[in-house]
């Protein structure tokens, strides 16, 4: 028995007095309902609702069952609208509108994928046209799924709207194939693609024709890398100025922003099998070509994480850069701040290099920010993203195992610093305020195995990092409080401030280090810095100190700073 198909469709309402448009349709349920919720979260529209379509293989009509619905209830009561019943599309010109070219995109996005072809050549090339016809099924599915959402939104039957989209497309294929019969398409590598352009510019049709030239030009390609090549190589061809040289530059904008816009066209010009991590930072890095390379130079935490880009990706970097794929570049960077929102790993397997490569991805995508996206929604992204570092799943991960207290205390720490949004800090500082008030930590600062030299820089360092890590006094304070005390307690065992006022040193280097010990540098502020403060006085009033100094210059210098850091200069 032949099973029914099934697809599912997304429609939306700009306001709550709007009619229903159809926004999407997909055989894909998981990816129907993320659409639909991303629409309401982003505030694109005010409702948003998923339904099924089931075709009756007796009928051919679609069953419509509504599956769920986001954001306002669809019975809000507003001021109506005068409702449009106008059809999406009229003429073959408006098939080629960029509205037109995406949803055709969804709607034969498994046999386009197949052909590895986009929109644009479909539109363009009358081979693929022949094909699409061939195959009946296709293009008779794809024109059912567009039909049934528009039929209910303008209040007429299946039948009717699907014979006049069945009118347009005949329109629109019989044009395309008879002005490829009549040899009325230009042939942009035999004519030149200025040339061609030119001749062109003065045409009413004029994109539609000189459409057609690139698509020709670009059909014997390989790959989607080969394609790439192909296009920059008509980009370096175009006229040099003028209306012919805009009218070109557009034209193959279209197919180069389709092909940047799937994962396959990306994958061929970055590389496949990557985490989504490195694949970000590549696109990051494509569409922000010069800001990311100045910032690789002056930042090696932005170079770590940054991957090589292959020839044809770096020349078509260099083209980004230009204004004359604006779109192009800002349609990749929304594309990386989707994904960060979305809810993938970057790096599923090493949660300590997705903080460095998150950090690395923030501090690039800020410096691009502004040209190509707004900074706001920059930062609303990796708000967003440091949701998922502050999880127990990822915390977890990314601690591991085999780490001392300390060592993960200072992992913590790391973590607290590269999270954005006071909500996520304070999550942070939650984990953080676990380990530090443990009686493992406890055990940890005290141990006797290991210096007590070392322990105490270690808690002062935390106590540093702690004050400057953008947090609420209310959630550093009782932190930097545990920490002085826990210091207290390992200086009071090894007695350390004694060891070192009573050592046998030159005066000027016990008064050094009894003054790193009081400023907090080699030991956390609390009662190890203040016993350290009372002997560093001490030495101080001492005239042999005052007489060594002086025959010092360089250590005086080195001593006074270090004085007024401890708060003990008069």
């Amino acid at each position: 028995m032949e099973r029914a198909k099934v697809h599912y469709e997304v429609f939306v309402k700009k306001t709550p007095a709007a009619g229903w448009t159809l926004e999407m349709a997909t055989e894909n349920r998981a990816q129907a309902l993320a659409v639909a919720e991303e629409l309401i979260t982003e505030r694109r529209v005010a409702t948003a609702r998923v339904t099924k379509e089931t075709m009756d293989l007796e009928t051919n009509e679609y069953r419509s069952v509504n599956i769920q619905t986001f954001g306002l209830p669809d019975n809000v009561k507003t001021k109506k609208e005068p409702e449009r019943n106008d059809p999406l599309c009229v003429t073959p010109q408006d098939l080629y509108t960029v509205h037109a070219r995406e949803r055709i995109g969804r709607l034969l996005d498994g046999w386009l994928v197949r052909q590895k072809a986009t929109p644009f050549e479909l539109l363009h090339r009358a081979d693929l046209v022949e094909k699409l016809e061939a195959s009946g099924v296709e293009l008779q599915h794809a024109i059912q799924k567009i039909a049934v959402p528009e039929a209910q939104a303008r209040g007429l039957g299946v039948h009717e709207v699907m014979r006049t989209f069945q009118a347009l497309v005949s329109r629109t294929i019989e044009r395309l194939l008879g002005d490829a019969r009549r040899g009325g398409l230009p042939d942009v590598d035999k004519e030149g693609f200025a040339a061609a352009a030119e001749r062109v510019s003065r045409e009413p049709e004029r994109a539609y024709l000189l459409g057609a030239g690139v698509a020709a030009s670009i059909a014997p390609a390989r790959d989607w890398t080969d394609k790439v090549s192909r296009l920059l190589d008509l980009a370096d061809a175009a006229p040099i100025a003028g209306p012919p040289r805009g009218l070109a530059l557009q034209t193959i904008e279209q197919p180069l922003a389709e092909i940047l816009g799937s994962s396959a066209g990306l994958e061929g010009l970055i590389g496949k099998d990557l985490d989504l991590g490195v694949r970000l930072a590549a696109m990051t890095r494509l569409a922000a070509h010069q800001a990311v390379d100045a910032l690789i130079r002056a930042e090696p935490s932005v170079a770590k994480i940054m991957p090589e880009l292959s020839e044809p990706a770096q020349r078509l970097g260099r083209w980004l850069a230009t204004e004359d794929f604006r779109a192009v570049r800002s349609a990749i960077t929304k594309r990386v701040l989707k994904e960060l929102n979305g809810p993938r790993r970057l790096m599923p397997q090493d949660a300590e290099a997705e903080i460095d490569l998150l950090r690395g991805l923030a501090m690039a995508l800020t410096a691009a920010a502004g040209d190509m996206v707004p900074l706001d929604d920059v930062h609303s992204a990796f708000v967003n993203r440091s949701k998922m570092l502050v999880t127990g799943d990822f915390v977890n991960a990314y601690l591991g195992s085999g780490r001392t207290s300390i060592e993960e205390a200072e992992a913590l720490m790391w973590l607290v610093e590269n999270v954005i949004g006071s909500a996520n800090k304070r999550q942070a500082v939650r984990w953080l305020s676990a380990v530090v008030g443990s009686l493992a930590f406890e055990k940890a600062a005290r141990n006797a195995e290991v210096s007590a030299a070392q322990r105490l820089f270690s808690l002062a360092k935390l106590y540093r990092a702690v004050g400057r890590g953008g947090l609420a006094k209310e959630d550093y304070q009782p932190i930097q409080q545990k920490l002085g005390d826990l210091g207290g307690l390992a200086e009071a065992d090894a007695k350390v401030t004694q060891g070192v006022a009573r050592a046998n040193a030159p005066v000027t280097h016990r008064l050094t280090l009894l003054l790193k010990l009081a400023c907090g540098e080699a030991a956390p502020l609390g009662p190890a810095a203040d016993r350290a403060k009372v002997e560093a006085l001490k030495l101080v009033r001492l005239d042999a100190t005052r007489e060594e100094l002086a025959r010092s210059p360089e250590r005086m210098a080195e001593v006074r700073t270090l004085i007024q850091a401890a708060g003990l200069a008069a």
